[in-house]
């Protein structure tokens, strides 16, 4: 079953971020095992995926460590040199440029079926053990580690068992770990367009009173459009014919890219803010949307949940550096305390924005246009907001 009897992780979950946190964890020598409901469905390049990302430079960084990034950026992976940020209600503007933080790109707009295709493709030649089909029933804690007993009667004792199977994550209910949930009330309306003038390599984003609207550029010179709307509306804007969806979306956009052109179906997923209470029970670790779900205004989902797997990562590194017990619980709850505490800073700024825009107040109005004014023309402001939304990391710098 694994190299050792007994496995040293056992990752439940093998999308972006458990699949990503398997293969960083077996690199350092860990009997590493991972279970999966469902295997996923090769990428299609002729079928765009509606999910993409804006992926950070530290999450290429983590990915480039794990031989997955190359052939993300062969296949398909969209560089953005610039971001531009402006608010319908009034003059204010803010514009982050790859030139200023002397950096060929700020990002990279990707699909996430690409990056789970390329990252299994890493699984199946590494030493990671794969159980898919298999969903975890239960869940039994002990001192020295953890057993989980999968769908098909098998038993998995493992070190730790980390949880990266989604927000409504099972492994984590089993744990007894409880997560605060905020519904915005809102959706996110996802497609592709065509635009009559060149999307610039640029991240486009225009706050609305019902919510933003983003346009992500995409390697076939499309648009990946994420339109928040109020539940209501974005019901009757799946509903509108393509003519009159075009005529709306041009509108909502003002035009900014000259009139848009629908390129494929139109679907809408509800908006929530989500935490877990606590990101460690025992030795059950919660990661990625099992850990957070957050407003995807700022299109840090993936991200956030990369670096929960790049500093897990980094604790055990440096424990098997020290020759010291990398599950040693004060490692693993230095680990939780630090990872909640700043996944929970982002997920309340990135709400505190969408309140602040989202809004049509007499008050908010007034001060948006001060405000993003006030982050683009102070620069430690601005390198501020682009530290939050591209990490730290330098590695994949110059790709």
């Amino acid at each position: 079953m694994t190299r050792r009897g007994r496995a040293d992780v056992a990752v439940v979950g093998g999308g972006v971020v458990g699949a990503a946190c398997a293969l960083a964890l077996s690199r350092l020598d860990l009997d590493v095992v991972l279970i999966e409901a469902n295997e996923p469905a090769p990428w299609d390049p002729a079928t765009p995926d509606l999910r993409v990302y804006a992926f950070a430079p530290d999450s290429a960084a983590l990915l480039d460590g794990l031989d997955a990034w190359r052939d993300v950026c062969a296949a398909r992976a969209q560089p953005y040199r610039r971001m531009r940020v402006w608010d319908a209600a009034s003059a204010g503007e803010l514009v982050f440029d790859a030139d200023a933080y002397g950096r060929r790109e700020l990002g990279w707009i990707v699909e996430h079926g690409l990056l789970v295709d390329r990252l299994w493709t890493g699984l199946r030649r590494s030493a990671v053990t794969v159980r898919c089909p298999a969903r975890v029933e239960a869940l039994a804690l002990r001192d020295d580690g953890v057993e989980l007993r999968l769908d098909d009667g098998a038993r998995i004792a493992a070190r730790i068992a980390v949880a990266a199977d989604g927000a409504e994550s099972t492994l984590r209910a089993l744990a007894g770990l409880e997560v605060d949930r905020r519904d915005y009330a809102q959706s996110g309306v996802v497609a592709y367009v065509d635009t009559e003038a060149s999307h610039e390599a640029t991240a486009w984003q225009r706050f609305l009173p019902g919510g933003p609207l983003a346009f992500l550029p995409c390697a076939d010179g499309t648009s990946s459009i994420v339109w928040t709307l109020p539940d209501g509306a974005a019901r009757e804007v799946l509903a509108l014919e393509d003519a009159a969806f075009a005529r709306a979306l041009t509108r909502a956009f003002d035009a900014r890219l000259g009139a848009a052109t629908p390129r494929s179906r139109r679907v809408a997923f509800p908006l929530r803010r989500q935490l877990a209470q606590r990101y460690l029970a025992g030795r059950v670790l919660v990661v990625g949307d099992a850990a957070h779900v957050v407003h995807p205004l700022a299109g840090q989902g993936v991200n956030l949940g990369l670096r929960d797997v790049a500093a897990l990562r980094d604790v055990v590194a440096d424990a098997k550096t020290r020759k010291a017990e990398w599950d040693a619980p004060q490692r693993l709850a230095r680990w939780a305390r630090t990872r909640r505490s700043e996944n929970a800073v982002a997920a309340h700024a990135f709400d505190g924005i969408n309140r602040m825009f989202s809004n049509d107040g007499v008050a908010a109005t007034l001060l948006r246009g001060p405000l993003l004014g006030l982050v683009g023309t102070m620069p430690p402001l601005l390198a501020a907001f682009w530290r939050r939304a591209g990490g730290k990391s330098s590695a994949a710098e110059g790709r």
